[in-house]
């Protein structure tokens, strides 16, 4: 009998060819999906991640909550956030975040540094009760103080910061460190604006020209951040020390941005005030309104504040604001200065569209050419510059019957306040009278409205780190 010739692998793939393509078409599918997943990103490098903007993960369940203390010159004021696995802000029972402040500030307590901690006691408690019992211990309690606390000089406020530590670790169940509780640094206090705005508008992720600038106007300092390209970046000043540096690197949303921020002490509104008042030398201010006499007391310093004969002048309080602005003005060495010989980041798009916020807002809206009622609204500097020119024609009981949203303790300074205001957006910053800003309290975040301050971006950096 003759062998049967050994069947040949091509004879087998022959005879089973039709089982193999049934097998084969799924197969190369499944390789083919396989091949086009989405690969996860590399790590950004810890050294380089200052501000960290979204956080992979769930959407759904996990939930974290920060509790952000703003220890500012004027008083202090707690947020508390929600936010899902995304970073997403999610409501805290009807609103989207916790909001409370009370006054005086911090800095008011300069003698007392145990009643200055206990006067967060009330705003701590409420911060507690909104936050689950079983997320407090990973809750992240936070207290950022501003110009107020800088001004003390560093060993008063250290031992502000210390009261406020030991008040958190005796009383509060929820998770802090002690470098949580610090004086921030004005581009820290920039920084955090700028994320926060472009956290709510929805611009995180985008191209830095379709970001917006912020000027934040506090009550000792003022801050100006904006998104430049990589080559304005490097043509950014040398600096000697860390808070100096006027570009910070930002991770956010997969981009990286480098932020023009500084941080100007001393020119805020209140602490202008006393600036503006050291320019009349003690004698009468063409700043105070017609028919006050008396003193203004910043920090733990007094000035005398008294009208002059012949009552507030626009003209010449303008020029002493000039003046003011540009304090002991070293020669500007850069090509393009804003005032101090500080360098103003060279402008672009990051700069075109500015939403210009707090105490900008706040007398724009006494002033009566905004809706207080209103979140935003859409101004020019000559805005500014209008209103000053009314106030600055009336005596102080004029102004307390037209000017009735304005506080009796601001009254005198109305004329003062607007001048300066103006001369700090067109001499200070450069900008056009006729340029559109947006004047900004709050900002619409899906259904809610949101207050646009600097916390919300500390919150985002801190629970982006849990």
């Amino acid at each position: 009998m003759k062998r049967a010739r050994p069947e040949s692998m091509g004879d087998k793939i022959h005879r089973f060819r039709s089982v193999i393509v049934v097998v084969s078409i799924p197969m190369a599918l499944v390789l083919l999906v396989i091949m086009l997943m989405p690969r996860s990103p590399a790590p950004l490098p810890a050294s380089d991640a200052e501000i960290i903007g979204r956080k992979a993960g769930p959407s759904g369940g996990s939930r974290s909550y920060a509790v952000i203390f703003d220890a500012g010159s004027s008083g202090s004021r707690v947020h508390v956030y929600c936010f899902d696995g995304n970073l997403d802000l999610i409501p805290i029972g009807q609103e989207i975040e916790l909001f409370l402040q009370k006054k005086p500030g911090l800095s008011s307590y300069a003698k007392d540094p145990k009643e200055a901690a206990n006067s967060l006691t009330s705003l701590l408690e409420k911060a507690e009760s909104v936050v689950p019992a079983e997320l407090r211990a990973k809750t992240p309690v936070r207290v950022g103080a501003t110009a107020g606390l800088r001004q003390l000089g560093a060993e008063t406020s250290e031992q502000i910061l210390q009261a406020v530590r030991d008040l958190l670790n005796e009383r509060s169940s929820l998770n802090s460190k002690p470098d949580w509780v610090t004086v921030l640094d004005g581009t820290q206090e920039g920084a955090f604006q700028w994320v926060t705005i472009n956290y709510l508008l929805g611009n995180l992720g985008k191209k830095h020209l379709n970001t917006v600038g912020v000027v934040d106007l506090g009550g000792g300092s003022v801050q100006m951040a904006y998104a430049i390209s990589e080559r304005d970046a490097a043509k950014a000043p040398k600096s000697t020390t860390e808070e100096d540096e006027y570009v910070k690197k930002l991770f956010l949303k997969g981009i990286k941005y480098y932020l023009y921020v500084h941080s100007y002490l001393r020119f805020g509104l209140l602490a202008a005030r006393a600036e503006i008042l050291k320019i009349a030398g003690g004698s009468h201010s063409d700043c105070i309104l017609n028919g006050y006499h008396g003193s203004y007391k910043y920090s733990d310093r007094e000035f005398p504040a008294s009208a002059s004969p012949s009552g507030s002048s626009y003209t010449n309080c303008r020029n002493d604001a000039i003046k003011a602005l540009k304090h002991d003005e070293p020669t500007c060495t850069h090509m393009k200065c804003t005032f101090g010989g500080v360098w103003n980041g060279g402008g672009g798009d990051g700069q075109k569209n500015l939403f210009v916020a707090s105490f900008f807002f706040d007398r724009a809206a006494e002033a009566g050419f905004v809706d207080p009622t209103k979140p935003f609204a859409k101004v020019k500097p000559a805005d500014f510059e209008e209103a000053a020119k009314r106030a600055c024609k009336l005596n102080v009981d004029e102004a307390k019957a037209i000017y009735t949203n304005v506080a009796d303790d601001n009254l005198p300074y109305l004329c003062m306040d607007l001048v300066y205001q103006f001369t700090l957006l067109i001499d200070g910053f450069g900008l056009e009278p006729w340029q559109d800003i947006t004047l900004v309290k709050k900002v619409k975040y899906h259904d809610s409205l949101v207050e646009a301050a600097w916390p919300l971006g500390s919150a985002i950096e801190v629970a982006s780190l849990a």
